[in-house]
């Protein structure tokens, strides 16, 4: 018997996968537990719809990222603040103050979690700050940290 699973199955298949299984094993374990469905004209009608508005979803998302990056990308965010010796500054600019800087001064609403920064900004100057916003869009934002 051919069942379309519905969700992951260790061993089997992935969700949205064609699988050929034993009778038995869908009749009693598959289907029972809703982690597939007999396939039949109807129900790989119902896949092939669910796949189309599955791509559509994603594609709007990627759109919106691309959107976003395009206004990340043009945008500067600048914070002062009190220094030492040597150019470094009193304490460091870290993803959260860059997600809170974006947010007052570009009016844009960006995770901080998406901001790629290995370590803290410690020196005054300007710097190129990776954002993944999504898998297949990462803009640089431009942050300059200036002498009070």
């Amino acid at each position: 018997m051919e069942v379309i699973l519905l969700q992951d199955v260790k061993s089997l298949g992935k969700k949205g996968q064609v699988c050929k299984v034993s009778d038995g094993y869908a009749r009693n374990f598959i289907i029972p537990k809703g982690l597939g469905v007999e396939k039949t004209p109807k129900t790989m009608n119902d896949l092939r719809q669910q796949q189309l508005a599955e791509a559509k979803r994603q594609q709007e998302i990627l759109d919106e990222a691309k959107a976003l990056g395009e206004k990340l990308a043009a945008g500067t965010v600048t914070f002062t603040m009190k220094g030492g010796e040597g150019g470094r500054t009193f304490g460091s600019v870290s993803t959260k103050e860059i997600a809170t800087g974006i947010k007052e001064q570009l009016k844009l609403d960006v995770d901080k979690k998406k901001l790629v920064l290995n370590d803290p900004i410690r020196n005054f100057g300007t710097y190129n700050v990776p954002i993944k916003l999504h898998p297949q869009v990462t803009v640089e934002l431009k942050v300059k940290v200036v002498e009070a």
